[in-house]
């Protein structure tokens, strides 16, 4: 799950994609009207149930990536085990509600509060009284001012990935009493609420010794409802037992075992019993979807799909022929795959069975896929080629194609630093604009690029003819995209030139994956790859609507073009907002619009615009792959070419999008409740090392400007909560207008659950209330799902499809088998007729 433990801000450490919160509590109580975040785009679904309908007793096995490398979160190899392990044992002053927003822990903490501003800001927090580590000590002062000292980044021989925040403390001193905890700060601090979660005991953070090498392995003293019973590395659990010290609601189960096992193996260790809650990709979703209409169907329906599900008749009945024919080396042969395929189909159905067990919750990942687009150099370096790039996506059309499939609300991300439902949330994107193909294209032409230009040829070295002469020999497959040849939109078969075909390459995408699911997971997430006559219909509607939309047949453009007048560069960041939209975000008045695409590539100085699209080829990428496509030709409508590069997936994100080897690339962001904190680093100004080189912090796009980094001051030193959000939201106006990254749509996030346990699943922002996880009680129901879709129980989105009425199900499985040609009018006299 995304939501494993103690904020976005132990993942924004890492160099890896993590997304994390912190323990969930009710949801908020209500919300203003004119609040513009104030509803998420899609809700949990954790079919809750109260505690007096939940057994006590019990063990759930919950599937993660791998066991842990550490049980610090502050350290810089931990992720999302880590975060779920010190959700469930360690302290939170704060965490997230199901809006992701911050909410005061009630069972550590009675009131937090700012009680001055001058001279400087201090905060008072009043702990519970009840509130004690393991070994029998109250939670206190000395373990702030522990976790302090650790996390200051003054004494350097502790080894901590980040010190945000804890830089701005002065002194913690010990209140009016035991209970009570004064924290003085040198500075203002707005996002003091993101400190001291989770909170260590000072036989932790005490010592250099205890902080880098005691807690990695083990964590001898805790404070949540479960504490750490047992690490078995080799057999890959994480065993968590009751705490029984816990003073607040005791854990309905009595174990909790995280268990690492690859997301490839998930579906057969749920069916073979070994998982009761795992993340799943959406390949296994529809598996688990179809067991269940199975299990609807009655107890003696077939198995259907699997490795069976594309043998026709007229296939079984070509098979049946050569096994019996005269060619008794072809009989064999046949014979021998026949077995082999009747073992498959059987142990298919067995798996088939027991995943009738299972359901699927679903909602949207506190996260988002963008479209990351390099400004350090190359074309890109000039702000209008990337506010071109940024006009031409359709961004509605690429959220549908990932989440509609999967009955999730399909609305394209508004915001680099929130969320929807968030408080900072607000939509941002009119400062660049929406999809505009002329305004697109207007640009390019007022940078210079031109369609119809000279195009100097690079000389290239022949290659023998065959197939030998298509093999690559690095780690990368690099392919036309749209645009650059007629392969680039992939069918799915060896090695497609394309970025939708299926790759032999292996790894597992982590970073900026859309956990689209395996190979032929397309029919889920996305339109499956095209047909060679779709294909051609694609070009000829394309080739017209840019003939309708050209404004000129030679593209003229209204600047001279040249380097010198397109200088631009990211770092200059030098552009001011305007009411409607950003300056430059426009092409000036009269520059006329390039012709249509196909007439030629632009170029400009001799140099084609070609930019080089990385994209990762696991099979795990399927959707990112889809994705890119999509953009690929939606970019060769205004004239830019792509060249996409697939690369292997544990290389994608250190060798090219951390290195800066990429034009254009897809990944993904968490969301943080503290954006002016946490958001910082990934789009402040890059700025020169001692060494010569660019320190880009997590700005791997390179693209920044002076008066982002200054609203993120601003709005981190401003107390009052209203004017800091206001500070944040015209920061990512800013960000909007710079174009160095297009948020495109929230992940997807998919959970196999065992039927009959509560409390957990798709979790959406908030975090799991781990003391309320369990199993219902013998004749306790709880919310009852359809399996009509994939997945089940979030809130409908626009268009108000949530996959919950069962009748539509069977309307469904009835509609498929009338004829096509019938009317609407008839299939509604059928039905009244029933």
């Amino acid at each position: 799950m995304s939501h494993d433990g103690v904020g976005p801000r132990a993942v924004m450490r890492s160099v890896a994609f993590l997304t994390a919160g912190v323990l969930a509590v009710p949801a908020l109580a209500g919300c203003s009207e004119q609040d513009e975040a104030a509803r998420p785009t899609a809700g949990q679904d954790i079919a809750p149930a109260g505690r007096d309908l939940v057994a006590d007793g019990g063990k759930v096995r919950w599937a993660v990536d791998a066991l842990p490398e550490t049980l610090n979160t502050f350290q810089a190899d931990a992720d999302a085990a880590t975060s779920r392990v010190a959700g469930a044992v360690l302290p939170s002053m704060y965490r997230l509600d199901a809006n992701g927003r911050p909410q005061r822990n009630p069972d550590y903490l009675e009131s937090a509060k700012v009680v001055d501003r001058e001279p400087k800001q201090v905060v008072l927090y009043k702990l519970n009284q009840q509130a004690v580590w393991s070994n029998g000590r109250e939670i206190g002062a000395a373990d702030f001012a522990a976790q302090w000292r650790a996390l200051s980044g003054k004494d350097t021989a502790y080894w901590t990935a980040r010190n945000a925040g804890y830089e701005r403390i002065e002194k913690i001193e010990r209140g009016a009493g035991d209970l009570e905890v004064r924290v003085t700060f040198s500075r203002p601090y707005a996002d003091w609420k993101s400190l001291f979660s989770p909170l260590y005991p000072k036989e932790v953070m005490g010592t250099p010794d205890s902080f880098n090498d005691g807690a990695r392995r083990k964590l001898k003293v805790t404070a949540g409802p479960f504490a750490i019973a047992s690490v078995d590395r080799k057999a890959g659990d994480i065993t968590l037992k009751r705490n029984p010290r816990w003073w607040g609601s005791p854990a309905k189960l009595s174990q909790l075992v995280l268990r690492a096992v690859p997301r490839e193996k998930r579906v057969a260790a749920l069916a073979g019993g070994r998982l009761d809650l795992a993340e799943i990709d959406a390949a296994e979703a529809q598996r688990i979807a179809l067991a269940a209409r199975e299990k609807k169907a009655g107890r003696g329906a077939p198995a259907a799909g699997g490795p069976a599900a594309d043998l026709t008749s007229g296939k079984a009945l070509r098979s049946w022929a050569v096994a019996n024919g005269s060619d008794e080396d072809d009989a064999d042969e046949e014979l021998t795959a026949r077995a082999k395929r009747r073992k498959a189909v059987a142990k298919y159905a067995e798996e088939q069975a027991s995943l009738r067990g299972f359901v699927v919750r679903k909602s949207l990942e506190p996260s988002f896929t963008q479209l990351a687009l390099n400004g350090s150099e190359g074309p890109l370096a000039d702000e209008r080629v990337r506010r071109a790039v940024a006009r031409a996506l359709d961004r509605d059309a690429l959220a549908k194609a990932v989440l509609r499939p999967l009955g999730l609300p399909a609305e394209p991300v508004g915001s680099h630093l929130a969320l929807a439902g968030q408080h900072a949330y607000a939509d941002g994107s009119g400062a660049l604009g929406g999809q505009d193909t002329r305004e697109a294209q207007a640009l390019l032409s007022d940078a210079g690029w031109v369609a119809g230009g000279a195009v100097k040829e690079e000389k290239r070295p022949k290659e023998a003819a065959g197939a030998k002469a298509s093999e690559k020999s690095d780690d990368s497959e690099d392919t036309k995209g749209a645009g650059g040849s007629e392969n680039s939109e992939g069918t799915g078969k060896g090695k497609s030139k394309g970025g939708g075909g299926s790759s032999d390459d292996d790894g597992t995408y982590d970073l900026g994956d859309d956990k689209p699911g395996d190979n032929g997971s397309s029919a889920v997430l996305a339109p499956a790859p095209l047909t060679e006559r779709e294909r051609a219909e694609l070009r000829a509607r394309t080739a017209e609507r840019s003939s309708g939309e050209g404004a000129g047949k030679d593209g003229k453009t209204g600047k001279d073009g040249k380097d010198g007048a397109s200088k631009n560069l990211a770092q200059d960041g030098k552009q001011q907002l305007k009411p409607g939209g950003a300056a430059g975000a426009y092409a000036p008045a009269g520059t006329a619009a390039p012709g249509r695409a196909a007439a030629g590539p632009l170029a400009k100085d001799g140099r084609p615009l070609t930019l080089r699209f990385v994209l990762p080829s696991g099979p795990g990428s399927e959707s990112l792959r889809t994705v890119g496509e999509r953009i690929a030709r939606m970019l060769e409508r205004i004239g830019i070419r792509t060249e996409i590069s697939k690369v292997a997936d544990e290389s994608y994100f250190k060798d090219h999008i951390a290195s800066g080897q990429y034009d254009l690339a897809l990944y993904s962001w968490p969301a943080s409740a503290f954006p002016a904190t946490d958001a910082r680093p990934i789009y402040s100004k890059p700025v020169p090392a001692a060494d010569g080189s660019l320190n880009v912090e997590q700005n791997y796009t390179r693209v920044g400007t002076d008066q982002v980094d200054q609203l993120f001051d601003q709005a981190v030193a401003e107390l009052d909560a209203d004017a800091s959000r206001a500070l944040v939201r015209k920061a990512d106006a800013r960000i909007w207008a710079a174009a160095g990254s297009i948020p495109l749509y929230q992940r997807p996030q998919l959970a196999a659950v065992r039927d009959g346990l509560a409390n957990t699943g798709a979790f959406g922002f908030q975090t799991p209330v781990y003391e309320d996880m369990g199993f219902l009680k013998k004749g306790a129901h709880g919310p009852q799902p359809s399996h009509g879709n994939p997945s089940t129980g979030a809130k409908s989105g626009k268009d108000g499809k949530d996959g919950k009425d069962e009748k539509a199900d069977g309307s469904e499985k009835k509609g498929r088998t009338e004829k096509e040609g019938r009317t609407e009018k008839k299939d509604e006299t059928e039905k009244k007729g029933e």
